[in-house]
């Protein structure tokens, strides 16, 4: 039989502990095997004299290689004859690299490893196993879905959804009863018959001046007197004289005239009109009823325009038309002169702190003075709220290496408004610098603002 061929070989390395293995592994896969107290490696040992990561077995140009140092002892077998490590090393039979010997292994190479008392590393290539199919079980033994489910359970659906879906196809399917039509006469004596009324059609209602002149007619008329007194069917049928009727008017413009506004507009005083009246001379009123004596088409009444036509009789009331209005030098009311403030405030900044050589101080006062018209904006803003506002705001942020802001924040603020502060952090959020620092940049910049007069 024909030897296996090298490349179909594999290492196998094992831990003996006397003689009972506790560990084996099989590299399928082609690599370094490394030991000691780093979780990491291939096979974990905690032992004191191990370093935390050892690599035994090398795998450079196809060929796995054993190394071992000065402190290490075993012994391989080459083939021939079982060699130690000691006669490796003195015969040069072992690479030497740096502390470390280095021994290439053939495919027939197998040995051992000291590492502790009584705990040794063996190492041999041998022919890969053949994969073992996994077992089987008998066709009667394996099961199903069938058998794995719950018969009980399944028939209870079956039967529920088999009724559930036959009724409402019945329903569906059956027609429904007819309605009957009742007559009148049938209907439940519950249901009330609802009558509704003829509508009465309202008498018309008399005219506004005979009703205000039958008012005043009974009010004018006597109670004490019963002997005078007349039917009202007597008295409605008798049309009033000419005479009567003016009489009646005179009367009632005599009794509305000083009440409400008309007393207002026309004061029955001797004084100086009705604004006398009613202001008096304290409030100014003798200077507005000056000031409107110039107006051609507004005047204050007195007592001579009110007569007009009216039931005081012999006046000659004047009424001046809506277009006529028009002062002719009367009399003038000071209501003072406006007058606008314009607030501005400056904004000066101090030296700039930057923590970098990235980032020239100069070139970045430059750019942030061309951008204070939006910082003195944010100032100014609060400023008309509070004209005394002054102080220092200290602002710090990072120049990102892209060029933008980041992570900013009010360091310092001395004006009291939390409002500005948050106006500069929205302005400087927006700034682009042109400078591409390798890292990012922190930067505290200060501004002073006073309020320009």
């Amino acid at each position: 039989m024909a030897p296996p061929s090298p490349q179909n070989r594999i290492l196998r390395v094992g831990l003996l502990q006397g003689t009972r293995v506790l560990e084996e592994r099989h590299l399928h896969k082609p690599g370094d095997f490394t030991i000691g107290q780093d979780p990491k490696n291939s096979l974990v040992l905690p032992l004191p004299e191990l370093p935390a990561s050892f690599p035994v077995f090398e795998y450079r140009a196809s060929q796995y290689n054993l190394v071992f140092t000065d402190d290490m002892q075993g012994r391989v077998n080459l083939g021939s004859s079982d060699v130690d490590f000691h006669t490796l090393r003195t015969q040069g039979m072992a690479m030497e690299r740096g502390m470390q010997y280095v021994l290439p292994l053939q495919e027939s190479a197998r040995g051992v490893v000291e590492l502790d008392e009584g705990l040794r590393l063996f190492f041999q290539f041998i022919q890969p196993p053949h994969p073992s199919e996994a077992p089987r079980l008998p066709p009667d033994l394996q099961g199903g879905s069938w058998r794995s489910m719950d018969r009980m359970f399944f028939g209870i659906l079956a039967a529920s959804l088999l009724l559930h879906f036959s009724g409402a196809a019945l329903i569906i399917s059956s027609e429904p009863p007819p309605e009957p039509e009742l007559e009148l006469d049938q209907l439940d004596d519950r249901f009330a018959r609802v009558l509704m009324p003829p509508k009465v059609e309202e008498p018309k209602k008399p005219s506004t001046d005979t009703a205000q002149a039958a008012a005043d007619t009974e009010k004018d008329k006597p109670k004490a007197n019963d002997a005078d007194d007349k039917p009202a069917s007597d008295s409605a049928s008798k049309p009033a004289s000419p005479e009567e009727a003016a009489a009646r008017r005179a009367a009632v413009a005599k009794k509305v005239a000083g009440k409400g506004l008309l007393k207002i507009l026309g004061s029955s005083g001797g004084g100086g009109g009705a604004f006398s009246d009613v202001l008096g001379g304290s409030t100014g009123g003798g200077d507005i009823a000056q000031a409107l004596a110039g107006a051609g088409g507004v005047g204050i009444a007195t007592e001579a325009s009110v007569g007009a036509n009216g039931p005081r009789g012999g006046g000659s009331g004047k009424v001046a038309g809506i277009g006529d209005l028009g002062t002719s030098g009367g009399g003038k009311v000071d209501l003072g002169s406006k007058k606008e403030v314009e607030i501005s405030g400056r904004v000066s900044a101090a030296t700039p702190e930057v923590d970098s050589s990235d980032v020239d101080r100069e070139a970045l006062a430059r750019y942030i003075k061309t951008r204070l018209k939006a910082i003195q904006g944010c100032y100014e803003k609060e400023l008309k709220r509070n004209p005394s506002l002054k102080g220092k705001v200290m602002v710090r942020f990072n120049i990102l290496p892209s060029g933008r802001t980041g992570d900013i924040e009010i360091e310092e603020n001395t004006l009291g408004s939390d409002a500005v502060g948050s106006c500069i952090r929205t302005v400087v959020r927006g700034w682009v610098f042109p400078f591409k620092p390798d890292d990012e940049v922190p930067v505290a910049y200060p501004f002073v603002f006073t309020p320009a007069g």
